[in-house]
């Protein structure tokens, strides 16, 4: 335990150092799939991490997405309500890499500082407790690798509170709204009619904040507009950005929103040249439009 801890230390030290990435390459395994997403499932149950849903993105058998919460998230996301729900949740990604499989998760710094922007510095203690507990289960699976990927320079944490991909394009609170509902309870039960009849989304988990009329969706985008569209045209660097899905839809209050897919998908492909973003150039309207099927 005294290892897992020292060596959660020193990565967390690199990391800063480097500057904040959008990803962790935690380990790489030459486990089946099925072995070690076992292994991994229950590291994760016996270090008080939740598994909320997980799905195969884009319908790759090559890529398997878990999605985790932990009462810190949700400590950190009651304490700072409304946009900060859309960090109630983190992703660990299998990506099979040759004989290998390559384990990445969404880096908790990163998106926390993204995701709670000013007020991070009031809920951080939460996050390290929360990657203290990723970081000890995952190390009880195999040895930690620790290496921040997907920025080739990394961020300081007070650019991630402005960030956006550049002049003219979307900032973390430009989100888009998709509809509007009577009540809490209407809008749940709205949203649970929408994905029942929708052909192009399926529901992978879906994550309510205790008592502040918050609950997060994640949403699989399918059809010929969905992640077996976009995905490849963005996801081209080694390690593959795995963790990235899937997308959220939050219903806060009586209000369906989502971020805006110029600001969603720039956080996570922070270095997209301008010319792989305009291949996907309607990528966040035939987003929207996904989402709003489920909304309407």
């Amino acid at each position: 335990m005294t290892r897992v801890i020292v060596g959660f230390l020193l990565l967390l030290q690199v990391a800063t150092a480097e500057g904040l990435k959008p990803y962790i390459l935690a380990l790489e395994s030459q486990l089946p799939l099925d072995t070690l997403h076992q292994k991994v499932s229950q590291a994760l149950i016996n270090n008080g991490i939740n598994l909320v849903g997980e799905y195969q993105p884009a319908s790759d058998p090559k890529r398997l997405v878990q999605v985790v919460t932990s009462t810190e998230l949700i400590k950190a996301v009651k304490q700072v309500q409304e946009l900060s729900a859309f960090a109630a949740v983190l992703r660990i990604g299998y990506t099979i890499e040759d004989s290998r499989i390559v384990l990445s998760y969404t880096n908790p710094t990163y998106l926390g500082n993204a995701y709670f922007r000013k007020d991070y510095p009031s809920v951080e203690q939460h996050f390290i407790n929360f990657e203290n507990k990723l970081t000890t289960a995952l190390g009880s699976v195999e040895s930690l690798r620790g290496e921040g990927f997907g920025s080739e320079e990394g961020f300081e944490a007070e650019d991630l509170w402005k960030y956006h991909y550049m002049f003219g394009m979307e900032y973390f609170d430009d989100i888009v709204e998709l509809a509007e509902f009577d009540s809490f309870d209407a809008g749940k039960s709205a949203i649970d009619r929408g994905f029942a009849k929708s052909s192009v989304t399926r529901l992978v988990y879906a994550v309510e904040i205790p008592d502040e009329n918050l609950k997060l969706y994640g949403v699989e985008l399918m059809g010929e507009k969905g992640e077996a569209h976009f995905l490849p045209i963005i996801d081209i660097g080694d390690p593959r950005h795995t963790a990235f899905l899937p997308y959220e839809i939050l219903l806060k209050g009586n209000q369906a929103v989502m971020m805006h897919g110029r600001f969603r998908i720039a956080l996570s492909f922070p270095d997209l040249t301008m010319m792989t973003f305009g291949k996907i150039m309607s990528t966040p309207g035939d987003i929207e439009d996904m989402m709003k099927s489920i909304t309407e």
